[in-house]
């Protein structure tokens, strides 16, 4: 399994608009891509008008997490939350048991 980690800090005025738009990515990813098999999203608590939200995703290999990166919801859900976020880190993961 292939892990992806992101943390998004995300600009506190944008939060409502944010959080509808993760949601329905986390759903678009898990309904439309077969070898996605986790989209959990979580909010942290708002710092200097900062708030982060933790995005944990499994999909079935590195190819397969590629196809997510052109896949059209996810270009949609970048260019519509472009100006919302302050700052972004996305990390990989092997799952090694």
């Amino acid at each position: 399994m292939y892990i992806i980690t992101v943390v998004f800090s995300v600009y506190k005025k944008k939060l409502e608009e944010f959080s509808l738009l993760v949601n329905k990515q986390a759903l678009d990813s898990l309904t439309k891509e077969s070898d996605c098999h986790t989209f959990d999203v979580a909010i942290g608590e708002e710092e200097g008008g900062i708030v982060p939200f933790f995005l944990y995703e499994i999909y079935s290999t590195k190819a397969s997490f590629d196809a997510h990166l052109v896949s059209d919801h996810f270009s949609e859900f970048s260019e519509k939350t472009a100006n919302m976020v302050a700052k972004k880190e996305v990390n990989s993961w092997n799952k090694i048991n």
